[in-house]
This record gives structure tokens, C-alpha cells and sequence, in this order.
């Protein structure tokens, strides 16, 4: 009984959190969603040491084991839009291959440039 009532303090501290982190996103108009702020505040409390990791550690296990049952919901909404993959499939196929593809291309040949930059200035220097 004790792990029940400290599983529920410790969903309620996450709770809050998220629900607070979503309020000040609604009063104060941030560009940010809510869920996002909750999280950066709550990695700055557990930084500073405001909130101690134990006091949440068993409540985030148990939410992140049970995470699939989140996405329920959505996947079922998925299915009302069957038309929609059936009609576009290939198109937002190439979307997503092409908005995966396209940044790691980017991001390789960036990161060789930015690689070569220093072996072209030694060897100018010598």
C-alpha cells in the first residue's frame, strides 16, 4: 500500500509540473508546447537539485515502461485516414524518406568540410 500512495505523490509531482509548465505557455503566450517546457524545467530542477531524482525515479520508470499504451489513441485515429495513405502513400513516403535523407547528407558533408578546413590551413602554413 505504502508503494501505490508513493507512486501516486510521485505522478502527482510529474503531473504538476507538466500541467504548471502548461499554463505558463498558455498565460504568457511562449512559442514553446507545454509538454516541452515541463520537461526543461524539470531537467533544471532535477539539476539544481530542487527536485531530487528519487522522489520521481519510480513513477517515470513506471510511466516510461507502460509508454506504448500512450500512443494508442493516435495509431486508432491513424486508421480513420487510410484513404488518405491509400491515395498519397507514396508521396508522404518520399516526404519522410526525403526530410530523413536530406539533413544526414547535410549534416556529412558539412561535418567533412568542416573537417578538411584545418588540413587545408596547415598546409598553407608549412
Amino acid at each position: 500500500m505504502r508503494q501505490t500512495w508513493r507512486l501516486l505523490w510521485q505522478t502527482a509531482v510529474l503531473a504538476a509540473i507538466a500541467w504548471l509548465a502548461d499554463y505558463a505557455v498558455t498565460v504568457l503566450d511562449l512559442p514553446v508546447p507545454g509538454n516541452v517546457l515541463g520537461i526543461m524545467v524539470l531537467f533544471l530542477l532535477l539539476s539544481a537539485g530542487v527536485v531530487k531524482e528519487r522522489w520521481i525515479s519510480e513513477a517515470a520508470s513506471f510511466l516510461l515502461r507502460h509508454l506504448v499504451f500512450f500512443f494508442i489513441p493516435v495509431a486508432v485515429g491513424l486508421m480513420n485516414w487510410g484513404e488518405v495513405f491509400y491515395d498519397y502513400g507514396w508521396v508522404l513516403l518520399g516526404a519522410i524518406v526525403g526530410s530523413t535523407a536530406l539533413p544526414l547528407l547535410v549534416t556529412g558533408w558539412l561535418a567533412g568540410a568542416l573537417r578538411r578546413k584545418p588540413e587545408k590551413e596547415k598546409a598553407q602554413c608549412s
